[in-house]
């Protein structure tokens, strides 16, 4: 095997050429696309995962190839990354796509060829040795030796592939610490003040690179699927989205996180497009007379028209949010996101219900900026839940009515977050016309798909009928609802 200029192995078949070996045999047949093909597929795999990329930043991403050459795999991620993201948040999704259509290799990594005989217990003490030197070539031919030797499944072509996570399961990589940490300090012997420090500075870098080493198994996994099933599928199917993209109902911890840290930015962002907008808005109609007025000066031409200009007063905002189960999470990133920009707003107003309503404006203003310690905080310190715990939308719309119909007035846009399910209790929509009638606006933004909005105990339809009803599933959407709902 032989690397090109880009860093993709590819096999020779000359006239001297060796034997296939049985490896050899079981490995796909790869159809090596060109240059071009490559990068064509980058872009259109990046824009179906919703980063936004133009037949320009294309153009200056082929020239970024011709300029660079193909002698440096890194140099061409750098330079490809550069020329087609806008944005820090699409990096990781642009380094798991660029590895399947510019990969290290293709077909069976050299390592797993030649030692076929490979075991678990073999790589994992080569694997702790790897560790330990920090050896980075080693570690990327251990990946792909495991995801060979412990990662394949199936027996019948089209049901078989390989799996990052039966590949880490198997191998448990994790449970190398203790040894590898040991394998650093033999021969040190360090002052007892100086022993805890090192050993937790030490255990983190340790925790570092089998994490490292986790994620290139994974990019191993998909490599390998890819060339079975298709670049073009894999890259569709099997590369996360980025954090704005992901449904809040299944966010992972670490998508919660990244999520946490976008909300300043993104709420400064929306600040700025809200501002704007009220600009414009403060320019009014044109004021005909003033504008004849000024056209005396020109000849009775209008060439400077004057406008009407009107100072309209900034809007208060009322949120009505669900937290129960996981729509807490949907729910307490929007209040955060909401807060981050109460200066464009004269007054904001947050309510919390489960199946009773309680004012927690007092606890966003003074929370934590982590969406999930804010919904464990209300839960606790707020009055949510009645005689039992499950959503009663009914009965919090109702007591709404009752104790805070006070907060609405007709300078009021009101937002409720929640999925619309009652657990079969009576949906109150007489209590929801009441708002509305109130309100200068009223905008229901629902995190569940529209397809399951009436199914099972979802009143999203009956809802629909008394407000709008926005499907609100993501970060992007989210932002993209709040910049065109909410009033200047």
């Amino acid at each position: 095997m032989t690397e090109d200029g880009a860093g993709a192995r590819t096999t020779g078949a000359g006239a001297d050429a060796p034997a296939v070996t049985e490896a050899e045999a079981d490995a796909p047949a790869v159809t090596e696309a060109p240059l071009t093909g490559r990068l064509t597929g980058l872009v259109r795999a990046l824009r179906g995962h919703g980063i936004r990329i133009g037949p320009g930043e294309t153009v200056d991403a082929a020239a970024v190839l011709e300029v660079l050459g193909l002698a440096d795999r890194e140099r061409i991620r750098e330079g490809l990354a550069a020329a087609l993201l806008r944005a820090d948040r699409q990096r990781a999704v642009f380094d798991a796509t660029f590895e399947l259509y510019f990969p290290l290799g293709v077909g069976t990594p050299e390592g797993a060829r030649t030692t076929p005989e490979a075991d678990r217990d073999t790589i994992r003490d080569r694997l702790a040795e790897a560790l330990a030197a920090n050896d980075q070539a080693a570690l990327t031919r251990l990946a792909g030796e495991a995801v060979n030797a412990l990662g394949g499944y199936g027996s019948t072509p089209g049901a078989d592939g390989w799996s990052a996570h039966q590949t880490l399961s198997r191998l448990r990589p994790e449970t190398l610490l203790a040894r590898v940490l040991a394998a650093l300090r033999e021969g040190e012997r360090p002052d007892d003040a100086e022993a805890d420090v090192t050993e937790r500075i030490e255990a983190d870098e340790i925790r570092r690179r089998i994490q490292d080493f986790r994620a290139r198994v994974g990019v191993e996994a998909r490599r390998r699927v890819a060339e079975r099933r298709g670049t073009d599928r894999i890259a569709q199917l099997a590369v996360a989205p980025s954090a704005d993209q992901v449904d809040f109902l299944v966010a992972g911890r670490e998508q919660v996180a990244e999520l946490r840290r976008a909300v300043q930015p993104l709420a400064r962002k929306l600040a700025t497009r809200l501002a704007a907008r009220r600009r414009r808005a403060a320019r009014g109609q044109i004021d005909v007379r003033r504008t004849l007025r000024r056209s005396l000066s020109t000849g009775g031409v209008p060439l400077r028209p004057a406008y009407r200009r009107h100072r309209p007063a900034r809007p208060e905002i009322v949120l009505l949010c669900d937290m129960s189960g996981s729509v807490a999470g949907f729910a307490g990133f929007t209040m955060l996101l909401v807060q981050a920009m109460r200066d464009q707003f004269s007054k904001v107003r947050v309510f919390a219900f489960v199946n009773r309503t309680d004012e927690v404006t007092g606890l966003i203003t003074t929370g934590a900026a982590d969406p999930a310690e804010l919904g464990r905080r209300i839960l606790t310190e707020a009055t949510l839940c009645g005689y039992h715990g499950s959503s009663d939308y009914g009965a919090a719309l109702g007591e709404f009515t009752d104790r805070h119909l006070g907060a609405v007035g007709p300078r009021t846009s009101v937002l409720i977050l929640g999925d619309a399910r009652t657990n079969g209790f009576d949906p109150n929509l007489p209590a929801l016309r009441e708002i509305v009638a109130r309100a200068r606006r009223v905008h229901w933004l629902n995190p569940e798909r529209p397809a399951l909005w009436g199914s099972g105990d979802s009143a999203a339809p009956a809802y629909a009928e008394a407000v709008a009803m926005h499907p609100c599933r993501n970060a992007r959407r989210l932002s993209e609802l709040v910049a065109r709902l909410l009033p200047v």
